[in-house]
């Protein structure tokens, strides 16, 4: 069937190979510009570079810490830390204050009604925090459930 077809290739060659061998003067410059698109292109898509996924690297054990601490020196290491981390977050709460007072201060000097802005501000706080101790209260209900299974 393919070879009735006005697309078979075999009539294609023979036309090519009886103009090739025809001896005019340019046919080998002629062959290499028809040639170089595609030796371009096979050239730039060969020259792609796929790199795989990296090792994972295997952990086997914090070299940080030491190996031979006791539970005492644990404990103490975890007080300390959350003394540091209580005094940032007072810290941070001061700096919250501060600023609150400084934009009170420049909002009743704009004529703003400052309290109600607080009001509603103290409100979305409190909402905050009382979401977050409900997700807290959850979560441990999940640790829990799940320690017991």
């Amino acid at each position: 069937m393919l070879s009735k077809s006005r697309f078979n290739p075999a009539s294609g060659i023979s036309d090519f190979w009886n103009e090739i061998r025809k001896p005019t003067p340019y046919r080998w410059p002629i062959l290499a510009l028809s040639i170089m698109p595609v030796a371009l292109i096979l050239y730039w898509a060969m020259g792609s570079t796929v790199y795989g996924e990296p090792e994972r690297p295997r952990i086997t054990y914090i070299t940080t810490l030491d190996a031979a601490r006791t539970d005492a020196e644990i404990m103490a290491e975890n007080r300390a830390n959350q003394e540091i981390k209580d005094l940032r977050e007072a810290e941070r709460e001061r700096v919250a204050a501060r600023k609150r007072e400084m934009y009170k201060a420049l909002g009743a000097a704009a004529g703003m009604n400052v309290e109600e802005i607080e009001r509603k501000a103290e409100a979305e706080r409190a909402a905050e925090a009382a979401a977050e101790a409900k997700r807290r209260e959850e979560l441990s209900k999940r640790a829990a459930e799940s320690a017991g299974q």
